[in-house]
């Protein structure tokens, strides 16, 4: 927009304007008619910035250049007049042209005595080359609002002077020498006494700034009246400013506000105003920092509050609320996690349930303020807690739970002392308890061992005591002596399982000896045996053919009356036992051919069968044998 400004330069002078800060400056010095606003480049929010411009410059025709969302903040302002075009970005030319003539026949209709045309952003300013172009009252100034470094401010060209054009059909000022002259210098008279007697601003119709100002109204070129009402303004401005330095900022602030009411766009009003805007902005901060410091936020709170509703808060004074919002959002945080502290150590809630206890509550507010007194005063009362709890389990004779206490106690902060003696008074608690510990364990021991109940109920057995005796104390006496009985006892129990064939007993009973750390010499003794009983319990199952052994009786079977009527032929396979004593038993049918038929004619004669005992290592033995018998029919 800024080039397309400039394409208007045959009319007009361009300036720049580098910050929003010095827009009003450059307004109260050079009397602007018409402005264009960039939305784009201001700091202030646009309707805000229209609202103030237009209250302080009533004569000031705006318009505001940006997009869709900033011709919605300035809706209401178009329709009231305030403001009055919208120009949509991106601009062209001709459009910008339109506008600006436009807006320099409504300033010329409105108010014909007033100098040029004022913008913001980092744009042109434009007046007047010569008095030819009397359509446009003037020339145009257009302040910048990139707000950057570098911004420029192009002065008016030489030999070129804003036109002062006057409204058709005014009447022209009169002359030295008239009549009137002499009510004029009865005005300039009256004002001087008054100037000189301090009445600057009273009596209404009679202060020095009334007759001042009656006698520009009759001669606007004299220059006795702009020079007396210059030093009324002066007078004003300068005894405001004493009082600001005398921190009297209500009675400097009536000063310059008398002082704006004879001429709003003065400079020294303007800067006094900033000045005393700052000096109350101090006050305030220091006010609501004392407060703060003493623990009331929400004072604080108040003193920015009420501050922010006397005019639009500084960026300093949105800070300090800013961050007095977040103190007290952490006080409360902070209020909160003690409260609930304080309710979970009523309800002995103090190291559980995790992340819902008294600890639990206590640390998270530690964590936010540690030097907190009221979150020191919390963090004692847990300790001295804990360390009660750790004296109650030690009376109750709960050394486990005790430790507990006492650790979570130290974590907490308590005395060093206090943790040093329940520490002594724990192992000392523990040592006893330990010792009787074993000598139960060891009586429970004895008797299980002697009721035969060495390995079950798993959790009422020898083997389950001697378990406690190693974990109580492993190397004790007691403990040791329970090992050996255990391993002799499980040695002679895999015997007697050997003996009773009971393979499958006498291999736990094995591990159970090996477990318990039973000589190994005996074990392996006890291995030998159980593995010789097997081989030979192995080989007496085995069958052997009836021909490998020696029959010293032989019974043959009958033919079955059936089979013969029926003419039948087969044969049955047969297994049985050869006793110890060479009797048979243990007589099986395997197979059979025709089934039903021979069976039990087999049966009978291998019954009546006589064997001469089989012998191993010197020993007799029992032993299996088949053996198939046939029937052959013949007529």
């Amino acid at each position: 927009m800024v080039d397309t400004l400039r394409t208007m330069a045959s009319e007009h002078d361009v300036f720049t304007v580098g910050a929003e800060a010095d827009l009003a400056a450059h307004l109260m010095a050079e009397h602007p008619g018409v402005a264009i606003l960039d939305a784009a480049a201001v700091a202030s929010p646009i309707e805000r910035l229209t609202e103030r411009l237009k209250g302080q410059f009533p004569d000031l025709i705006l318009i505001v250049a940006g997009g869709a969302e900033d011709q919605s903040a300035v809706a209401t302002q178009i329709t009231s007049g305030t403001v009055y075009r919208f120009l949509h970005k991106p601009v062209s030319e001709q459009r910008v042209r339109l506008f600006v003539e436009a807006a320099w026949r409504r300033h010329g209709v409105e108010h014909s005595g007033v100098d040029y045309l004022a913008t913001t952003a980092e744009l042109p300013v434009l007046r007047p080359r010569s008095k030819r172009t009397p359509l446009l009252i003037g020339g145009a100034v257009l302040l910048g609002a990139l707000l950057a470094v570098g911004a420029w401010f192009v002065m008016r060209q030489a030999g070129v002077q804003p036109a002062r054009v006057q409204a058709p059909g005014a009447a022209e000022a009169p002359f030295a020498g008239t009549p009137r002259d002499t009510v004029l210098e009865g005005l300039l008279a009256r004002a001087d006494q008054a100037l000189k007697d301090g009445a600057l601003i009273a009596p209404p119709g009679g202060s020095a700034a009334d007759l001042y100002t009656q006698a520009l109204r009759r001669n606007a070129n004299d220059p006795r009246a702009g020079n007396g009402l210059e030093k009324v303004i002066d007078k004003l401005l300068s005894t405001a400013e004493e009082q600001l330095l005398a921190q009297h900022l209500d009675e400097a602030q009536k000063l310059t506000e008398q002082a704006r009411a004879i001429k709003p766009d003065h400079v020294r009003v303007a800067f006094l105003t900033a000045q005393i805007g700052k000096e109350r902005e101090r006050a305030v901060l220091a006010q609501a920092r004392q407060a703060a410091s003493s623990g009331n936020i929400q004072r604080a709170l108040s003193v920015l509050d009420s501050a922010a509703r006397e005019g639009r808060p500084s960026a300093l004074v949105t800070e300090a609320r800013q961050e007095l919002e977040q103190q007290k959002q952490l006080d409360e945080r902070i209020r909160d996690y003690l409260r609930r502290a304080d309710e979970r150590l009523r309800r002995g809630m103090l190291v559980e349930p995790a992340e819902d206890n008294a600890r639990f509550l206590i640390e998270s507010a530690r964590a936010l303020a540690p030097s907190d007194p009221d979150v020191r005063q919390a963090q004692r009362q847990l300790a001295d807690r804990l360390v009660a709890e750790a004296r109650k389990s030690l009376t109750a004779g709960n050394t486990e739970q005790a430790e507990r206490w006492i650790k979570a106690a130290t974590d907490t902060g308590a005395s060093r002392d206090e943790i040093a003696a329940l520490t002594r008074d724990t192992q000392h608690a523990a040592t006893t308890a330990a010792a009787d510990t074993l000598a139960h364990l060891t009586q429970l021991f004895n008797q299980r061992l002697g009721q035969g109940r060495v390995v079950e109920p798993a959790s009422d057995s020898a083997k389950f005591y001697l378990a406690q005796l190693a974990q109580t104390d492993p190397t004790n006496a007691a403990t040791q002596a329970a090992h050996q009985a255990f391993a002799a006892r499980t040695l002679d129990e895999a015997k007697g399982a050997v003996h009773r064939q009971d393979y499958a007993a006498a291999r736990r009973w094995l591990s159970e000896a090996h477990d318990a750390g039973a000589d190994q010499t005996s074990v392996g003794a006890v291995q030998s045996g159980l593995d010789s009983a097997q081989d030979a319990a192995r080989r007496a199952s085995e069958f052997v053919p009836a021909s490998s052994l020696a029959l010293t009786h032989y019974a043959a079977p009958e033919f079955p009356m059936a089979a013969r009527k029926n003419a039948l032929s087969g044969w049955v396979d047969v297994q049985y036992l050869v006793k110890t004593d060479g009797s048979v038993g243990e007589v099986t049918i395997v197979s059979a051919e025709p089934v039903g038929v021979f069976e039990q004619a087999a049966v009978d004669a291998v019954r009546k069968w006589r064997y001469k005992p089989v012998m191993r290592d010197g020993q007799p033995v029992s032993q299996r044998a088949r053996v198939r018998l046939r029937f052959a029919f013949q007529p």
